[in-house]
């Protein structure tokens, strides 16, 4: 097989191999777009449940109805395949929040709206978290390897930023904040809370996952961050029932 995996690598066709500029794709090529797509939509799940380790390319194959050839022709290895993974989890995220309909015009509404916006995501997507866990166990080796990384994170900062910019515009937000401070204060506390629900439920004695406690968790994020960012006192932010416990207010995934 790795003689094999190395011939194929060789020869596996780049993004746009075969496809003359500004004409719509064959078949054959349409074929191939849906097979690695579903290498891709596979090799998630099972690196999600698994982790690197654990993960199999006889498992991902199955999963995708493909072969093992397939995954070394279309990404080369199975480490490649887990840089695609992770890129491809980003992608959507940023896909996802920058497909959110924000009002610079209220920016405390938008920074509201941004936070719900990640806790629900990562309610919804659950192999966020648990891909992020694997790789953070490994030292970020793979990810390192990426050379889209840095540019998946310009969009989020961007959108904190012009959040915040609104804000202190307004007179409502302080000005010695920055957009990477935000997003890490909010990134935090929705994240530690969901990767690490399961023994804090053991150690606190309490459902973390039931809906209340859910909703509870998201209005003290909201709370916490406001606090953080406005130069007066907030006013509470009431429950929002466009963006209902355990499902995500998303137009894009």
């Amino acid at each position: 097989m790795a003689a094999g995996a190395d011939q194929a690598a060789a020869v596996r066709p780049g993004p746009s191999a075969g496809k003359p500029a500004g004409k719509t794709p064959g078949v054959r090529a349409l074929a191939a777009q849906a097979t690695r797509e579903a290498i891709l939509a596979a090799a998630t799940r099972v690196f999600a449940q698994h982790g690197f380790a654990g993960g199999r390319v006889e498992q991902i194959s199955r999963a995708a109805k493909s072969n093992d050839r397939m995954i070394y022709y279309y990404f080369g290895s199975k480490e490649a395949l887990f840089v695609a993974v992770l890129e491809d989890t980003y992608r959507r995220f940023n896909a996802a929040e920058q497909a959110l309909v924000l009002d610079p015009d209220q920016p405390l509404q938008a920074l509201r709206d941004v936070i719900r916006f990640v806790w629900q995501y990562y309610q919804t997507h659950p192999e966020f978290i648990t891909l992020l866990n694997s790789e953070n166990l490994l030292r970020g080796k793979h990810i390192a390897k990426s050379a889209r990384a840095r540019d998946y994170s310009s969009p989020v900062l961007a959108i904190t930023g012009r959040v915040l910019h609104s804000g202190v515009a307004a007179g409502l937000f302080r000005a010695d904040l920055n957009p990477r401070d935000l997003y890490l204060m909010i990134a935090a506390l929705a994240y530690f809370y969901l990767s690490n629900r399961f023994t804090l439920s053991s150690f606190l004695g309490e459902n973390l996952e039931a809906p209340a406690a859910l909703a509870h968790w998201e209005g003290f994020v909201i709370d916490a961050v406001q606090r953080t960012v406005c130069l007066q006192a907030c006013p509470p932010c009431p429950p929002d029932p466009a963006w209902p416990v355990g499902q995500a207010h998303l137009t894009a995934g």
